[in-house]
């Protein structure tokens, strides 16, 4: 089972005592934040919850899986997401 952004933000908005509209711009502007600094190079870290940094990717050489043909996979960047210590916690206790 998976919650999505609806979900989510109504979730949010009665924890919070906020409306679903207050609620979803909060995650919203939290999003935007999150990719922004992403962007940047900046590493965005909730302490306890997560750690979010880009990461770069080399260049490097793949195959083709239908054709086994070599292909140029160019240089890049990517997401790595690391669990924070009350969230490892809390998953680890049932």
């Amino acid at each position: 089972m998976s919650v999505n952004r609806t979900e989510l933000v109504a979730e949010i908005a009665k924890k919070a005592g906020l409306s679903k509209t207050e609620a979803d711009g909060a995650l919203s502007a939290f999003q935007e934040i999150l990719i922004d600094s992403l962007k940047k190079g900046e590493t965005v870290k909730v302490t306890g919850l997560m750690n979010v940094e880009r990461v770069s990717r080399a260049a490097r050489t793949g195959r083709n899986p239908r054709t086994g043909e070599e292909i140029k996979i160019p240089a890049g960047y990517g997401v790595k997401i690391s669990a924070g210590s009350t969230l490892k916690k809390a998953v680890s206790n049932k």
